[in-house]
């Protein structure tokens, strides 16, 4: 069977792709081996971030005394909470199946695993499919680490955590990213015992140690046990049992243990030789600027290169893409501005340069800091926690990067992504006339503290 275009996965560039590439007259096969929607709505984003707001309800509820409501006991029901995030993610995968069908006959689904048999050409549910182009949008997994014990001991991955019917006794994890502190503050939230293993010496690595500290300083007082400069030598243990033996010689018991270390493409049963789809030493695809493999005719999109692996990274993977086979061919996957934010609470995000990196690769900046604690909202709300970072070109006054620690700040992020997308200097802010009282205008608080902005 012959198609202008097959696509390997509906993920968040897959789909998108899939259905504009129709639209524009293409044949088109989208093949998707088992769940419409990919990681995002499937294992990722949505389910976890629903799961986080139950999560914060809880707590919300818990600590209403401080703003002079009482509300009694607080009791989770993590089945309900299952229920919810499971009706949600139905509701996301039928919107998918839903845009798919509405695609017209251009565009044909295929469910089974893809493998490459040949160059552009891949055996799907028995069937053997060749096409023009090929994109590979197969997404990433879960590490399972060479650990001893571990093939022999229950463990939970960031999927099979959010299917507990149970409030775990006590939750180790594994891991100290985004996904392992977003678990580890969830299910203490509601009501689990948690301890979190992590080697390096502060949660989320590629943070600067002032905003890593700022959201262990909250775990901590949530009562979350943090176990940093250490990683677990051995596991074992039972259903509702473990033991995780540590590097220093210490043993931590628990009823469940998470394994959150970090993910990896998924490209082992692609077939990629067969399709002379080169891979690095990791198993992500290699892909040069314009996604082009080393296979012609065959791209890859999405965190099968290996990363950044953010839904919205591989969204934008699919409309630069789809310009490239277009024919307009005006920029590439370098260059970009990647803001992220991890859905702890306070949240954690960042655009551009940290404070370490602009040291490493000695780029001159200048340095604006303040607590969140100084926005006359955060007050008011009682959400002090948390701290605020910029970066500033000195000679330019462009804004090199920033970081929040603090609520909504990945909502808040996005004044200096824009600024920094349009290429505007930091005076736009200081410049403008922010609302009062809004935790926006603490961000112009943050950049009129530098020498340059300040009122004299």
């Amino acid at each position: 069977m012959h198609h202008d275009v097959i696509v390997i996965g509906s993920g968040q560039a897959g789909v998108p792709l899939a259905t504009r590439l129709a639209a524009a007259g293409k044949r088109v096969l989208l093949a998707e081996r088992k769940n419409l929607g990919g990681t995002c709505i499937n294992y990722g984003c949505t389910p976890t971030k629903t799961m986080v707001a139950s999560a914060r309800a809880a707590h919300v509820a818990r600590h209403a005394a401080r703003l002079g409501v009482h509300t009694g006991d607080v009791r989770v029901d993590l089945s309900a909470v299952v229920d919810r995030k499971n009706d949600i993610v139905r509701q996301w995968r039928s919107g998918v199946q839903r845009r798919l069908t509405g695609a017209g006959e251009r565009l044909q689904v295929a469910f089974g695993h893809a493998r490459f048999v040949g160059p552009r050409r891949l055996e799907i549910a028995g069937e053997v499919h060749d096409a023009d182009c090929v994109v590979l949008n197969t997404g990433g997994r879960a590490v399972v680490p060479s650990l001893p014990g571990l093939d022999r001991t229950p463990y939970l991955d960031n999927a099979s955590v959010m299917e507990l019917r149970a409030v775990p006794a006590h939750l180790i994890v594994l891991g100290g990213g985004y996904i392992a502190s977003e678990f580890g503050q969830m299910f203490r939230r509601f009501g689990a015992a948690v301890t979190i293993v992590q080697r390096p010496e502060h949660l989320l690595g590629r943070e600067d140690v002032a905003i890593a500290t700022a959201l262990e300083d909250v775990f901590r007082a949530e009562g979350i046990a943090l176990r940093l400069g250490v990683e677990a030598r051995a596991v074992a243990g039972r259903e509702g049992a473990v033991e995780v033996e540590l590097t220093d010689g210490s043993r931590i018991q628990g009823s469940h243990l998470l394994v959150a270390v970090g993910r990896r493409p998924n490209t082992d049963d692609l077939g990629c030789e067969a399709g002379g789809v080169k891979l690095d030493k990791r198993g992500a695809i290699i892909a040069d600027n314009f996604y082009a493999t080393s296979a012609p005719g065959v791209y890859a999109v999405g965190d099968v290169l290996g990363g950044p692996q953010f839904t919205h990274t591989a969204w934008d993977d699919h409309r630069l893409l789809y310009d490239i086979l277009q024919g307009k061919r005006e920029r590439g996957r370098s260059g970009r501005l990647i803001p992220y934010a991890v859905f702890t609470d306070p949240q954690v995000a960042r655009v551009g340069l940290s404070e370490t990196e602009a040291k490493e690769q000695g780029i001159a900046y200048e340095l604006a800091t303040m607590p969140f604690a100084h926005i006359a909202r955060a007050i008011e709300l009682d959400e002090t926690a948390g701290v605020m970072k910029l970066l500033l070109d000195p000679k330019t006054e462009r804004i090199l990067g920033a970081a929040i620690v603090g609520i909504d700040a990945g909502e808040l992020i996005h004044v200096f992504v824009a600024l920094m997308q349009a290429g505007a200097t930091a005076r736009a802010i200081v410049d403008a006339q922010t609302v009062h009282p809004t935790l926006a205008e603490g961000l112009q608080s943050l950049v009129m503290s530098l020498d340059r902005y300040k009122l004299r």
